[in-house]
């Protein structure tokens, strides 16, 4: 029964664990669930190799990625090096030209290598990284989410997303995002779906829209 099945891994963003998609239930007579998680890249690994040493982790055959942030991006890259059913990003970018205008700026003032990285103990600082928002109210909401604080894997996350090169969406990629989104703003963002009033963190929040709409989605 198992195999008929369409089987979805879900990627969280920059940092986070699949605890954000604690909320998220498909349908389970039709699709199973699958969840990645972040390691610590080897020194100097490209996002590319990334990519394919998390393929290792996909053991299903036309597999549906769902993406979330950074996770998005990831997710893209996979897609590069194995065959899917479908891609989908959540509260992310589908190429360089999606990026907000201060990273762009990073990009060039390699700004965001003076960042403060080394205070990822501190959890509202790694909050803030991770999902643009000042939680320090949810705070210990959000340290539930936080699983990786490594400062190599933060530095190298950071510089992965400001120098991201990729020039045109992946074919077939589906893209949803939330109207008030601070970390990558939709008005940067084309050919989406839109999710009104969604944050960065809808995903977290907005659990109740993706179970209502997730399943037609990765029918389409």
């Amino acid at each position: 029964m198992s195999d008929s099945k369409i089987h979805v891994y879900f990627m969280p963003g920059m940092a986070a664990s699949p605890s954000i998609f604690q909320h998220i239930a498909l349908p389970e007579h039709k699709f199973e669930q699958h969840f990645l998680e972040w390691f610590v890249p080897e020194k100097n690994m490209s996002l590319t190799s990334y990519a394919k040493k998390m393929n290792q982790n996909i053991h299903h055959e036309q597999a549906v990625l769902v993406g979330v942030s950074f996770g998005g991006m990831l997710v893209q890259e996979m897609a590069r090096f194995k065959a899917f059913k479908k891609v989908v990003v959540i509260s992310s970018v589908k190429d360089a030209a999606e990026l907000p205008k201060r990273m762009i700026f990073a990009k060039y003032t390699k700004i965001h290598k003076l960042l403060p990285t080394g205070l990822v103990n501190n959890m509202e600082l790694l909050a803030k990284y991770a999902f643009g928002e000042t939680v320090n109210k949810r705070l210990s909401l959000y340290e539930e989410y936080l699983s990786i604080r490594d400062k190599y894997y933060i530095d190298w996350s950071i510089d992965q997303i400001v120098n991201w090169k990729q020039i045109e969406p992946i074919h077939g990629l589906v893209h949803i995002h939330g109207e008030k989104d601070v970390v990558f703003p939709i008005d940067k963002i084309k050919d989406c779906i839109t999710v009104k009033n969604g944050t960065h963190t809808m995903i977290i929040h907005r659990a109740r829209w993706f179970n209502e709409h997730l399943p037609t989605i990765i029918l389409q």
